[in-house]
């Protein structure tokens, strides 16, 4: 079905979540509320420790899993199963809450950010990706699963032109780190040269490219770091680049059903919906956080 065109292009929306965390939102704002099966994409990037030490505290989902990325700085996260790890650099995290996990996501930056401060140097910078991916009905009430990736775990392939490491999927037969439930391909891609990005992907796919640094050529576009494009239709993806771009690409097979959504709590029914929230209010949701 041929190379894919980018059908929309559009930068990151400023906005904040937890506990006043500033942020850039790719999916889930005005312009692009869902793309089956992203329900959310935010990059968290900030060197002032005000807009970020709050961090994300105690907070329950289900329904869904996240998936979070670290590019710089350092997160620790804790959930009500009794699960807890810390993101460095290069680190992923997946977890499916499935019926229901209570976690929280603080940035644990304390240190790093006193010896800057002796040392006179500028804040450390806290940056990373969250993506939020659907669940089908059947594994909505699923057991809430944690995969903590650390970053020798992820495998790369590397060209003279590049470095792919994979977060999820496989390209040119190598498997990335993460099980997924559903069908996802989640890589990050580091340009040190002149170069082409070619990879294949069901025709059913929808698919994604968000610029992290510097700038790449694809599906007729320039896409430049902070922004988002969307693949239109077609099995062949090529992202040219440059030394200095990078790219996160993202892609999932859609699950193609309803969805209703509020807050934390992503279902299939309204009435699912409604009773995540009584179970979450009788304490019923799950056990207390660990």
């Amino acid at each position: 079905m041929g190379e894919r065109k980018i059908v929309k292009k559009l930068a990151g929306q400023a906005t904040s979540d937890g506990a006043g965390v500033k942020l850039k939102r790719f999916i889930g704002s005005h312009e692009i509320s869902f793309l089956d099966p992203f329900l959310l994409l935010d990059e968290f990037k900030n060197d002032d420790p005000k807009a970020y030490v709050a961090g994300f505290p105690n907070h329950p989902h289900r329904g869904f899993e996240t998936v979070s990325y670290m590019i710089e700085g350092r997160m620790r996260h804790r959930d009500s199963v009794g699960n807890h790890g810390l993101l460095t650099p290069g680190s992923a995290q997946w977890m499916t809450a499935g019926r229901g996990i209570i976690h929280s996501e603080m940035p644990e930056m304390a240190d790093a950010i006193e010896k800057k401060a002796e040392a006179g140097g500028s804040p450390p910078l806290l940056w990373g990706y969250q993506l939020w991916v659907n669940l089908p009905a059947r594994l909505k009430m699923t057991e809430p699963k944690y995969q903590d990736i650390t970053p020798e775990k992820i495998p790369s392939v590397k060209t003279d032109a590049m470095e792919v490491r994979l977060i999820a999927g496989t390209f040119n037969g190598v498997a990335g780190a993460a099980e997924t439930n559903i069908p996802v391909h989640y890589f990050d891609i580091s340009f040190n040269g002149d170069g082409i990005f070619e990879h294949t992907i069901s025709a059913r796919f929808n698919a994604l490219v968000v610029g992290v640094a510097g700038s790449v050529e694809s599906g007729g576009e320039k896409i430049s770091a902070g922004d988002i494009a969307v693949y239109g239709g077609g099995e062949g993806v090529k992202i040219s680049g440059h030394a200095g771009s990078r790219v996160l690409f993202i892609a999932g097979e859609p699950i193609g059903e309803p969805i209703a959504r509020y807050g934390p709590f992503v279902m299939n029914t309204k009435e699912e919906v409604y009773q995540a929230f009584a179970d979450y209010e009788s304490g019923t949701f799950t056990a207390g956080v660990a």
